[in-house]
Order: structure tokens, then sequence, then C-alpha cells
């Protein structure tokens, strides 16, 4: 970091993370020639506890807020003035304080399926063993596959790509999206279809926040928010948020644009051991933020009603 810099970025040090946070560098450096300086913006690397406990499901350490509490407290602390996050990473209630003005163009929503001996779920022989940290998958995959086997696997593309040539596992999961950032899509043996497993919530979006009282980074900004993103992933989140979710919950959620402009959102939930699956769809004639946000908390809460207080820790 220098003196001199204009505007500093607090990001995660994963190779994916600091890829996210180099295209908001660069698409800022092209919206606005102060920043486009050298030295004008500068990229901080936070190490979040998250990333330090790797041997353990996140579910067991404390959820999510685990790959933001740090940024966060440097954000508030002055120590950055913006942090770029993936959405799916980011707590569905901010600290005080705190904002999220930005949401960048969506990124592809699927979910990968990488295995070195097989081209699909559907090839895997009963007892094959998938690695996978997210409860969502997890539950998923135990819903429409039961014979086969799954293990909390975590750490980065890097580390599970790894295990995975190791034969620690038959085949892991990984977001389309974060492979494209990469510039690595091939790195998927075959995308998954949204029909067929239905995205974390806000799964390819980044986001961006800053200082509830930072006026000059709202303005600096503004040219790099896309409204469609942001009322899919607003729909989204407030489904996760009706639902109180976290990493202890497998919850999944989709909103898209039809072609005659309303949006579709789905949302499912799932027992932990896949033994049940609860969806639920909604649909929004004229969306806005708003009735984006009106309709997933709907869908959440009937998923909650209609699931019990004890669907997802049963």
């Amino acid at each position: 970091m220098t003196d001199t810099a204009k505007l500093r970025i607090g990001t995660r040090g994963s190779p994916l993370a600091l890829a996210q946070a180099h295209e908001v560098r660069d698409k800022l450096a092209n919206a606005h020639p102060e920043l486009a300086e050298e030295g004008a913006i500068a990229v901080t690397v936070i190490t979040t506890t998250g990333d330090k406990i790797l041997d353990r499901a996140l579910s067991e350490i404390g959820g999510k807020g685990l790959f933001t509490k740090e940024i966060d407290d440097a954000l508030l602390g002055g120590e950055i003035d913006l942090a770029v996050h993936s959405m799916k990473d980011v707590p569905t209630v901010l600290p005080d304080g705190m904002i999220l003005p930005t949401i960048l163009p969506r990124e592809d929503v699927r979910d990968a399926f990488i295995s070195l001996k097989y081209k699909s779920f559907a090839e895997m022989p009963a007892g094959s063993v998938i690695g996978s940290a997210s409860l969502r998958r997890q539950a998923m995959i135990l819903n429409k596959y039961p014979d086969l086997k799954v293990v909390t696997f975590r750490g980065n593309v890097q580390t599970r790509l790894r295990k995975l040539s190791e034969e620690q596992v038959d085949a892991t999961l990984l977001a389309m999206a974060g492979l494209n950032r990469l510039g690595q899509p091939d790195i998927a043996t075959a995308p998954i279809s949204e029909d067929d497993m239905l995205p974390a919530v806000a799964q390819g979006a980044i986001g961006i926040t800053i200082r509830e009282d930072d006026a000059q980074c709202k303005k600096w900004l503004a040219a790099l928010h896309c409204e469609t993103s942001a009322i899919r992933v607003a729909a989204e989140r407030a489904a996760l948020k009706a639902l109180d979710g976290s990493c202890r919950t497998p919850i999944a959620a989709l909103a898209e644009f039809q072609d005659d402009g309303s949006l579709r959102l789905r949302v499912s939930i799932v027992r932990p051991d896949g033994s049940e699956r609860l969806d639920t769809e909604r649909m929004v004639a004229k969306p806005d933020i708003a009735t984006a946000m009106a309709a997933g908390t709907d869908a959440g809460e009937e998923l909650k009603q209609r699931g019990g207080p004890d669907f997802i820790t049963a």
C-alpha cells in the first residue's frame, strides 16, 4: 500500500478474491481518470478467521461472517475505504455504519462438477466420494443421489484441485463464476444446470461495502453498479434473511429476469442429510429492489413455516 493512494481496497488474499479486487480496481480506473494514475488505488490483503481455520466446516466455527469480520473492522476503522466481497459470503445484516451500494454485473450462477474420473453425478457408482465445504451442495447431492457419500472439503480452488488429483475424493464442486474470474473455466468437467442444483444465495455476484458517510466512494462506485443484478441479489438475500440462513443452513435461491421483464424467484431448503427438500417460487411482475425483497421475504417465511423449527437442524 502506498501513502499516496486515493482509494484503498480491502480483500481476502485468495487468488479468486484478489482477481475480484483487481477487477474492481480496473473498473474504477477506467471510469475515473483521477483513479487511473499510478498508485492511486491500493489493494490491501486482510486475512480472515475463515481463511485461517481450514480443518473444520464453517458451520462448526461460526458461519459466513468469518470471511467478512476482519475486513469489516478494517473498513469501519478507516484502514481501507471499500471492501470487495463475494456476495454469497456476506451476512444479510451489515454492521452499523456500513452500506452496500454496489453490485457488479453478475457472473454465471451455476455450480461446476469437477472430476478426473466421471462426467456427472449420474455416472458415479454407489459409495463414490464427493468433497464439498457447502452444506447446500452436500444436502442437495444426498437428496438426489442418496447412494453417494459427501465429505467436508475446504480450501481455495487450487487446494481443492490438488486434493482431487491426490484422489482424496472422486469429485468436487466449485462455482462457475469463480473459475471464469480466474480465467480457468476449463477446470469444470461440466456446469450443473440450475434446475439440477439451485445455486447458493447471490452466487456469482460481487458486492462492495463502504462506510455509510463516505460520499466520495459512493460517487466513484456509482459507475460500477448493476441494478438488474442488485434486484436479483436482493430477492435471494431477503429469502435467506427470512429463513435465518447462515453456513449452518442448506438454503438455495435464484432470481432471474424473464423475457417479459418479470422476475422469477425460486427458493429451496434441504434437510442436511438430504432426506427432504422443500421448494417454493414467486413471480414479480414489475420488479425493483423493494418488490424483489418483499417476494424473497414471503418465500422464505413460507418455507420456514412449512419446514418447522427442526427442519434445518434435523
